[in-house]
């Protein structure tokens, strides 16, 4: 992931003033296709070989928050309950202390007349302080405390790799960020009707997450922070995340 970004930043420096920026994929890889250009964001999709649907790609900056702030309301999930009116469970199941790893129960609203989804995924994030960077990894798996409910149509394919470098420090308003996404909603909808969604829906995400992080910037909610004090990778052990006034 912290790779792909090198590589976006790359590409962004060679493009600037000389229109989109074109990847160059390799030869066993689909082509990227900019479906979005945006002041603030690019989004790209491309086929996933073998199946209906697509992989998804944002690269984007904002100037008006800090890296810590953005990539704290990410992960705290009792602030998204708060910001995300489409969630109508989050919960963390289990964490690993050795890894700082999260499995994660999410339910969520789809448009009408789909069903809600449901979505089990594994977390992890990695805070290089060397190398000024910030990455946030998710992907489905199954957990036995978990067990599929009728009333949501559980999604079992879905990746996320979000990754923010910091225009100075975290501390300091202004990074860049590069979210690559992928999942199979199960509709039975055409797949342009479901890269309509994601493309229209993704972008909403973003601005929310912004909002979210502005407004707890402006507050001064304490938003619990990821950043260990201790640690450049993992977090300190503790309980379930808590959003209190300052």
């Amino acid at each position: 992931s912290a790779q792909e970004m090198k590589h976006m930043e790359n590409l962004s420096s060679l493009s600037q003033g000389s229109g989109p920026m074109e990847f160059q994929p390799s030869e066993r890889e689909q082509p990227w296709e900019l479906i979005m250009d945006k002041k603030h964001f690019r989004l790209w999709r491309r086929p996933i070989q073998g199946s209906h649907l697509y992989q998804y790609r944002v690269f984007g900056s904002y100037t008006d928050v800090t890296p810590r702030q953005f990539f704290n309301v990410q992960l705290d999930t009792e602030y998204r309950k708060k910001w995300d009116s489409l969630v109508i469970k989050l919960d963390v199941i289990e964490r690993d202390v050795a890894t700082g790893s999260e499995v994660i129960h999410w339910v969520t609203h789809f448009p009408y007349p789909m069903y809600s989804r449901d979505y089990v995924y594994v977390r992890r994030y990695n805070v290089d302080k060397e190398n000024n960077l910030m990455v946030l990894v998710s992907r489905a798996v199954e957990h036995p405390s978990v067990p599929e409910n009728p009333e949501y149509v559980r999604v079992r394919t879905y990746e996320s790799q979000m990754v923010i470098r910091p225009h100075k420090t975290f501390d300091e308003n202004g990074f860049d960020y590069l979210l690559t996404y992928s999942d199979n909603p199960q509709t039975v909808f055409p797949r342009y009707c479901v890269s309509w969604m994601v493309s229209s829906g993704m972008p909403d995400f973003l601005e929310k997450l912004h909002s979210a992080a502005l407004k707890a910037k402006k507050m001064e909610l304490e938003v619990r922070d990821y950043l260990s004090k201790g640690s450049d990778t993992a977090p300190e052990p503790c309980g379930p995340a808590q959003l209190e006034y300052a």
